[in-house]
């Protein structure tokens, strides 16, 4: 059998235009999982790969997942037929004297994480899944989840994985320490940064852990909590007022910006929207609300992201160990059903009655404070320009959080070697070398401010070298200002957008005059010197290094960085070929004053709130 990775996603071929093609998604997406059951179908084990927690751990992530869409599913009136399965399943992976026993939870541990699914299938489910069990197993179960849920749970959104517990074990009459829950809904309350966003946790990350996990649990809880509507009216208002600016991150065809970690989890991104209609919010008009899940989905049908046995695979856009995190384990990415909460909602509801309308993409770009971001809708495309955030503990955290430009369209990519500076991809980054050798790019910030649609920021590579860097919205383009301090010599390599690569050398690549240009039969991508100091370049990255296509050419600009100050003032453009692209490949913007730049930040700028200065050296 030859691998066909059109045929082997699951989803190829859906037109999901309507509730029944959304169904008809989820249970193409599991079928190929019910090979991978364990004998007393406690375990799902996908492959021989390894996550940082043990491998119990992750055969009940294979098992617990994909109740996120199943759950509803089922909620919703449907039929499906191997609830038996996972009644067994609860009852043998919760009974210690079982060889498929999940394993007792004694600290923070990975199994919290999944066990939050079991509450809500618990909550919405029990007459599927509780009721029919024999008591032995309901008290595993209930003991199981009620000495889990006594431990401490991680300081960021693992904080509502106990309130889901919790909602499941209330549904079945289960009595336990309600002071707990109340705990972790005050300093859950405590992440809130205003206007709807909230940071995960105690890091200052804004990422799509908001939408898809902050937002969808608070939404859930917002439907299904008992005496407590005070709070659910604030989960209600402040998704109301994120939904206005998150649709800012996705684009016109349904693609949402890839930017910070757990991207392997792909259409969970969409999961907001579906929790906006399972709460009956509608925060936006709901054709548009259906227009942003519907389009979200369809983008993902066309993409490769599953083996030749329809199990999705760990990566984006595209099997790819290099991008995911050292707790993504082989049933990592079916978290990606959180997308199918709306499936819990009836036929006449009026998320699925709508008309999809159209994505709103507003011509002007969108400043985001909070997530220290300026978006810019182009054609096919959400860009982001970045602040930046810090993120050293994740694999990779400098390429998913610290990029100067995020895109919807064209990704980003992950170094794959350290070590060789002169192949590095950099795209929308700035690599620095003192050896020619090792590099150094943006990790952190000293300083991070916004002021209208300017971004500014001042970062250090090493203790003794500081970069003061400006990102300015300019139509198709953007301009990008680096002002380097240095006592020693360095080299510079600065990376445009990446784009998809052609086999046998079909894309044509146009280098120098401190301008490097890369067409394929798809896209543009150019980069421009416009100090005119640097050699341009077009690079064939390394393989499988950026998330949505393995093979990539990315414009750079070159060139030696003396010791003193140096000024570099870059412009940068990808857009999908034809007649419009190359209009716009003519208007190269203007170098900008740096004296206008310096005072617009003095006077106007303010804190990016998402940004956690850095105490590195």
């Amino acid at each position: 059998m030859t691998y066909d990775p059109a045929t082997a996603n699951p989803l190829y071929g859906n037109p999901l235009n309507t509730r029944e093609d959304v169904e008809k998604g989820l249970r193409d997406l599991f079928n190929p999982l019910l090979p991978y059951f364990s004998e007393g179908g406690a375990r799902v084990r996908l492959d021989g790969g390894a996550a940082h927690f043990d491998r119990a751990a992750a055969d009940l992530e294979g098992f617990a997942r994909p109740l996120w869409g199943l759950t509803p599913l089922a909620a919703g009136g449907a039929e499906f037929d191997h609830w038996e399965l996972y009644r067994r399943g609860l009852a043998n992976g919760t009974d210690p004297e079982h060889p498929e026993y999940w394993g007792q939870v004694n600290s923070t541990d990975q199994r919290m994480v999944e066990l939050a699914a079991i509450g809500f299938t618990l909550r919405l489910l029990p007459h599927l899944v509780w009721e029919p069990l024999p008591q032995k197993a309901k008290d595993n179960l209930a003991a199981y989840l009620k000495h889990a849920r006594t431990f401490d749970y991680a300081d960021n959104n693992w904080k509502f994985f106990r309130i889901l517990v919790d909602l499941g074990l209330e549904e079945c009459g289960v009595e336990f320490d309600r002071s707990l829950t109340e705990k972790y809904l005050e300093e859950l309350d405590g992440f809130y940064l205003g206007d709807g966003w909230y940071r995960d946790g105690n890091v200052r990350r804004v990422d799509h852990y908001i939408p898809f996990a902050m937002h969808f649990y608070g939404l859930i809880y917002a439907k299904l909590a008992r005496n407590d509507d005070k709070r659910a009216a604030a989960y209600r208002e402040r998704a109301g007022l994120f939904a206005k600016d998150i649709r800012h991150w996705f684009d016109e065809d349904g693609g949402t910006l890839a930017f910070g970690r757990s991207l392997t989890y792909r259409f969970a991104c969409g999961g907001f929207w579906g929790a906006l209609a399972f709460a009956d919010l509608e925060a936006l008009p709901w054709g548009e609300i259906k227009g942003q899940f519907m389009r979200h989905l369809r983008w993902w049908s066309h993409q490769p992201i599953a083996n030749r046995d329809g199990v999705l695979s760990v990566g984006y856009g595209y099997p790819n160990l290099i991008m995911s995190e050292n707790y993504n384990s082989a049933g990592s990415p079916y978290w990606a059903l959180k997308a199918f909460l709306p499936l819990a909602l009836p036929a006449d509801h009026p998320f699925w009655t709508a008309e999809e309308t159209p994505a709103v993409t507003p011509s002007e770009p969108v400043p985001l404070k909070h997530p220290g971001m300026v978006m810019q809708h182009t054609a096919g495309n959400v860009v982001a320009l970045s602040s930046g955030q810090q993120n050293w503990q994740m694999r990779w955290g400098a390429e998913k959080y610290a990029k100067f430009v995020y895109s919807s369209r064209y990704g980003f990519s992950v170094e794959s070697d350290e070590r060789a500076y002169n192949a590095g991809a950099f795209d929308g980054m700035l690599g620095l070398s003192d050896d020619g050798r090792h590099y150094r790019v943006r990790e952190s910030n000293e300083v991070a401010q916004i002021a209208g649609d300017t971004l500014f920021a001042v970062w250090k590579p090493w203790s003794d070298v500081s970069v003061e860097t400006w990102l300015i919205p300019q139509g198709d383009w953007h301009v990008r200002v680096h002002r380097i301090t240095t006592p020693r010599a360095l080299h510079g390599t600065e990376g445009g957008f990446a784009i998809g690569r052609a086999d046998l050398n079909a894309d044509k690549l146009s280098e120098g005059n401190g301008r490097a240009v890369a067409r394929s039969q798809s896209d543009i991508s150019a980069i421009v010197d416009l100090g005119g100091q640097r050699e341009a370049r077009v690079l064939k990255a390394l393989p499988n290094t950026n998330l949505i296509v393995a093979k990539t050419l990315v414009p750079q600009l070159r060139g030696d960085i003396p010791a003193g100050t140096t000024v570099l003032i870059t412009a940068a453009l990808a857009l999908p070929a034809g007649a419009a692209a190359e209009a716009s490949l003519d208007k190269v913007p203007e170098a900008p004053d740096l004296g206008v730049l310096e005072a617009l930040i003095r006077e106007e700028g303010v804190e990016v709130s998402a940004i956690q200065v850095a105490e590195r050296f």
